[in-house]
């Protein structure tokens, strides 16, 4: 069965864009060391989710001259018609519970949620992410978009991995069993 993974940078304030939307933040990072976090995990996977704030995000402001996920099959949770498609990318407008508990029994690699906050936050409270890769910026936002919201109920997490890169924390949790 495939993993659903969250890989996500937040600032250390716990926010995973300011107020706009935007992640000009992760820019300031400076980057003196070598950091394979980003190529080790996107090698293990092969679909990408996204909910389409984040999809118009990564085509028209982060990579509008080649889509980074071209190679991979993409889903673009959204309601809206007309959204500009690249390589790869299907529009859904389905509930995500439900997309994510039928590609889980396809067969192929691992798959990743890109973000936003609207599509992550249903899987965490269905129980339905395998992996949290979380990388802690050392950067205050003071506020934005939060990766969390409140939950009615906890989900404790066990704590597989951690390393500091470039002032960076990357973390890997598994749901504890």
């Amino acid at each position: 069965m495939r993993a659903i993974k969250l890989f996500i940078a937040i600032s250390l304030d716990g926010y995973i864009a300011d107020t706009k939307g935007q992640i000009h933040f992760l820019e300031s990072i400076s980057q003196t060391e070598e950091d394979n976090t980003y190529e080790t995990f996107i090698n293990s996977i092969d679909t990408v989710i996204l909910g389409s704030t984040t999809y118009l995000q990564v085509i028209n402001d982060l990579s509008p001259d080649d889509y980074p996920y071209k190679e991979m099959n993409s889903y673009v949770l959204s309601s809206q018609i007309g959204l500009p498609l690249k390589e790869n990318v299907t529009v859904i407008n389905e509930d995500i519970t439900t997309l994510i508990s039928q590609l889980k029994e396809t067969a192929g690699q691992d798959i990743w949620l890109v973000g936003g906050a609207s599509i992550i936050n249903p899987l965490i409270e269905a129980n339905l992410i395998d992996d949290y890769h979380i990388s802690i910026t050392p950067y205050l936002l003071g506020e934005g978009i939060p990766l969390f919201s409140p939950k009615p109920k906890q989900f404790p997490l066990e704590l597989l991995s951690q390393c500091a890169v470039n002032g960076m924390i990357h973390t890997h949790y598994q749901p504890k069993k």
